[in-house]
């Protein structure tokens, strides 16, 4: 299994308003980077996108501790298993956040992948952040 951090943020929001906007997967589309994914398709459950020149991921909600943690699951058509962890915690008034995924990705695979994940759950906590604080 291979772990993928996000770094932490700092969301000027409560952890209550970030976990109810996380808890929506149509959400989703504005933490991901517009120039780099296309095919965009989502409901209140789940989401599906395809990455700029290379394949679809497909991200479903799994389950939840209210107002601390999301867990979202690889879905159909995604090229490896993973599970998606979005930690939240109350921080004077604001909120931390981070995301962490952990992937079952081979050897070969995790060298291709593994700093473009890195980058994008950078992003979209960065995203995360900007939007919620908006």
């Amino acid at each position: 299994m291979t772990r993928i951090e996000s770094k932490e943020v700092i969301v000027k929001a409560s952890n209550v308003e970030c976990f109810e906007f996380l808890l929506d997967m149509n959400n989703y589309e504005l933490l991901l980077p517009q120039d780099k994914i296309s095919h965009w398709e989502s409901d209140h459950t789940k989401c599906s996108f395809k990455i700029q020149h290379t394949y679809k991921l497909s991200l479903v909600y799994h389950s939840s501790e209210p107002n601390n943690q999301i867990l979202v699951k690889s879905g159909p058509g995604s090229p490896f298993k993973f599970d998606l962890r979005i930690n939240l915690a109350e921080n004077e008034g604001a909120t931390k956040a981070k995301l962490v995924c952990d992937a079952d990705i081979n050897p070969f695979l995790k060298m291709m992948v593994q700093k473009p994940l890195n980058n994008l759950f950078d992003y979209m906590a960065e995203r995360l952040a900007k939007v919620k604080s908006a």
